[in-house]
C-alpha cells in the first residue's frame, strides 16, 4: 500500500462527508491536506482531493450545525490558498451556492416549526447554564433545540465536570471549582477538537470512563491503514478481527495528513496511543440512564 492515491482513498473522506457527525472532522482533514499535501501528489490524486472539496460544499446545506459551517469556511480558505485559479473559482462558486442553500433551508425549517427560532449560538449559550439532566431533556423539545443541546463544547464542559479529575474520579460536580474546569478544557485543544464530546460523556457515564478518548481516527494494525473509529474500534466492516483483538493506535490530525505521503509503518511506530478497546456496547438511544430517573 505504498501508493499515495490508495492511502488517500482508504481514509474514506468522501464517505465521512455524508455523515453529519463526521462532516466537520472530514472538512478539517481536507483543509490540511490541501495546504500540506496537494502540491506534492500526482494529478490523479489532486483531482480526487478537488472533487471531495466540491462534495463537501455541496453537502453543507444538509448539515445544519455551526461546527459544519465553520469547518466549511476553513476548507474554503485552504482551497483558495492551494488550488490553481480555475479550480479555486469553481470551489468558491460551489461554496457560495451552498451557503445560499444552507440559509434557505434554515429559514424553511424555522417556518416549519411555526416561529422564528433563536440563533443556534444563542441557544448554545443559554443551554450552557443547564445541568446535564436538563440538557438531555431540552434536546427533546424541537429540532433546533436538539442541535444546540448536542453542541460538542457543552458536553466537553460536562465531561470535565463529571470525569475530568483522573486522580479523583469520585469527585462530584459540586466539588469541582470553576478554575479546575477551565484548566481541563484548555488542555490538549488540538485533540479535543476532534472528539464527539456528547458520545464521550455518554460512554464515560455508562461506565467506561477509564478509557482514553482522544480521536475519531486510529491506525488499525490489521488493516495497516488509518481508519475511522466507532467506539474506539475499527469501523471497516471487512476488518475481520474481533474487537478485543484489534490493534488500534490513536492518531492526530497531522498524522492523518502525513499518512498520505509516508509509509504506514512509520505512523504505527510513532504512535504512543494505547490499543485498548471497549468490551461493552453502547445503546444507540440514550436519554436518561435508569439510575437517574
Amino acid at each position: 500500500m505504498s501508493n499515495p492515491t490508495k492511502r488517500y482513498q482508504n481514509l474514506a473522506i468522501n464517505e465521512a462527508l455524508s455523515r453529519i457527525y463526521r462532516y466537520p472532522i472530514a472538512c478539517k482533514e481536507l483543509s490540511l491536506i490541501l495546504r500540506r499535501v496537494y502540491n506534492k501528489v500526482p494529478k490523479n490524486l489532486q483531482s480526487l482531493i478537488f472533487q471531495d472539496t466540491l462534495t463537501a460544499f455541496r453537502l453543507l446545506p444538509g448539515v445544519q450545525t455551526c461546527n459544519a459551517v465553520s469547518a466549511a469556511h476553513l476548507l474554503l480558505q485552504s482551497a483558495e490558498a492551494a488550488l490553481p485559479k480555475q479550480k479555486k473559482n469553481l470551489a468558491v462558486t460551489e461554496f457560495k451556492q451552498a451557503m445560499v442553500a444552507h440559509k434557505r433551508r434554515c429559514k424553511a425549517r424555522q417556518e416549519e416549526e411555526g416561529s422564528v427560532q433563536l440563533p443556534q449560538d444563542v441557544l448554545v449559550h443559554v443551554f450552557s447554564f443547564l445541568d446535564m439532566q436538563s440538557l438531555v431533556s431540552v434536546g427533546l423539545v424541537s429540532w433546533s433545540c436538539n442541535l444546540a443541546a448536542s453542541d460538542s463544547h457543552l458536553w466537553q464542559t460536562h465531561y470535565a465536570i463529571f470525569f475530568g479529575n483522573s486522580n479523583n474520579p469520585s469527585k462530584t460536580k459540586e466539588q469541582h471549582s470553576r478554575r479546575e474546569i477551565d484548566t481541563l478544557l484548555k488542555e490538549d485543544t488540538t485533540a479535543n477538537s476532534c472528539i464527539d464530546w456528547r458520545e464521550a460523556f455518554k460512554r464515560a457515564y455508562i461506565g467506561n470512563s477509564s478509557k482514553k478518548l482522544t480521536s475519531n481516527r486510529g491506525f488499525c494494525g490489521h488493516c495497516n491503514a488509518i481508519v475511522w473509529l466507532d467506539n474506539l474500534k475499527c469501523s471497516n466492516t471487512h476488518c475481520g478481527v474481533k474487537s478485543q483483538n484489534q490493534q488500534i493506535k490513536l492518531v492526530s490530525l497531522c498524522q492523518v495528513v502525513d499518512y498520505i505521503l509516508d509509509d504506514p509503518s512509520s505512523i504505527a511506530s510513532s504512535s504512543d496511543s494505547d490499543s485498548e478497546s471497549d468490551e461493552e456496547s453502547i445503546t444507540s438511544l440514550w436519554a436518561y440512564p435508569k439510575h437517574l430517573q
